[in-house]
């Protein structure tokens, strides 16, 4: 597990899917535009975060598939995802401006 302050090329990112064949977990934080890669599960990499001093309402998980495309590059899917109190109620992530900002985070950490 690893937080992702600076960059992260699209190669190192393929080498990392190696755990699920063609997928790495990320959990990216909105706020503090950081993100943090590697594990077998979203919630480590929360955990890993918070540590770190970010707070969990500005978490959020996703998945990187570093062989596909544009938007298919990105899948909003995680249990840590699910929050009803912030009007989030399934492991999408329902709210279209903190998709757009994760997408900005993403394409400013990792190069291709």
């Amino acid at each position: 597990m690893k937080i992702i302050t600076e960059n992260l090329t699209l190669e190192e990112l393929k080498k990392m899917a190696a755990m699920f064949g063609n997928m790495v977990k990320a959990v990216v934080d909105v706020s503090r535009q950081l993100i943090a890669v590697e594990a077998e599960l979203h919630s480590d990499l929360e955990a890993l975060l918070i540590d770190d001093g970010s707070e969990q309402q500005n978490l959020w998980g996703v998945n990187f598939y570093p062989d596909l495309l544009n938007d298919d590059f990105i899948e909003f899917d995680s249990m840590i995802n699910m929050r009803p109190s912030q009007g989030n109620s399934s492991r999408g992530i329902e709210d279209a401006q903190i998709r757009k900002k994760i997408f900005e985070i993403v394409k400013k950490k990792i190069t291709r």
